[in-house]
């Protein structure tokens, strides 16, 4: 299976799941720091890679003055369109785009923003060298990855409970990829090989991850991820079972009422 094409297809039922339950399980309350971010540059136009659903994009729309030009891009088209029908505040430009092949011409904005996306991207320091072209002299590449799965305790525990469901053939997901870009040595290389000579700057950021039931972070991962394609390819438990079984998992180690787990991330600021 290839994993990159199964990892980066957010298509079919999953952006709306993706914008109803995760949006506001994990990634809110980054978004509004991102944007707080961005809007203290005081930038006047502002480029989004892997905008999703436009949760941060949203929230740039709202922090940024209404002169700055916003545009936010996606690989996935169904994404932007999702992002596109729930609306901002102010106009966006939404145009398909693929991180490491941008159609935009060099040093044509002051902030390339990204979050949780670079983690898909193929190839990490083509990406990167995409954005620094882009930039220009003096602009800022902002962006969060999430940190180890074992610190994103919703995550860790959706993943141990499905490999107990599927012990042959575990999907790893989660790990491989949401959360397999964490190391800031890695990503420091990586931005270094892209032409980024100054050294990034990291903020680690812990918050808390809540829902009204174990089952609202079951549905978000299971099937409102890429996640859902690993556990409709492997036989036996099905997506439905498979959701349910990590709902009592997530029930037996965080309550049966509402949850409360913790996610961190960290915030990545290199300058070109």
């Amino acid at each position: 299976m290839d994993s990159f094409a199964t990892d980066t297809r957010f298509a079919g039922s999953i952006p709306e799941l993706y914008d109803s339950h995760l949006v506001p399980l994990i990634f809110e309350p980054y978004a509004a720091d991102l944007a707080k971010r961005v809007a203290v540059q005081h930038p006047s136009r502002v480029l989004e890679t892997a905008a999703g659903t436009g949760v941060v994009t949203r929230a740039m729309a709202y922090a940024l003055p209404m002169h700055v030009d916003l545009v936010a891009t996606d690989l996935n088209q169904p994404m932007l369109d999702r992002a596109a029908a729930i609306g901002t505040p102010r106009p966006v430009k939404w145009q398909q785009a693929d991180a490491t092949r941008l159609p935009f011409d060099d040093a044509s904005f002051d902030i390339v923003v990204c979050q949780f996306g670079v983690m898909f991207f193929p190839d990490k320091a083509r990406a990167f060298s995409e954005a620094r072209r882009v930039l220009r002299r003096g602009g800022v590449l902002l962006f969060n990855v999430w940190d180890r799965i074992e610190e994103n305790e919703f995550a860790d525990t959706v993943t141990a409970a499905l490999a107990g469901l599927f012990p042959a053939d575990p999907p790893l997901f989660m790990v491989r990829t949401p959360h397999g870009y964490f190391d800031p040595q890695v990503i420091s290389r990586d931005l270094a090989d892209a032409g980024f000579s100054a050294a990034p700057r990291f903020e680690t950021i812990a918050a808390r991850s809540r829902a009204a039931s174990a089952r609202v972070p079951a549905v978000a991962y299971c099937q409102g991820t890429p996640l859902r394609g690993e556990i409709e390819a492997r036989s036996g438990a099905g997506t439905e079972n498979a959701t349910s079984a990590c709902a009592t998992a997530i029930a037996e180690r965080f309550g049966t009422g509402p949850v409360d787990g913790k996610i961190q991330a960290h915030v990545v600021i290199a300058q070109r």
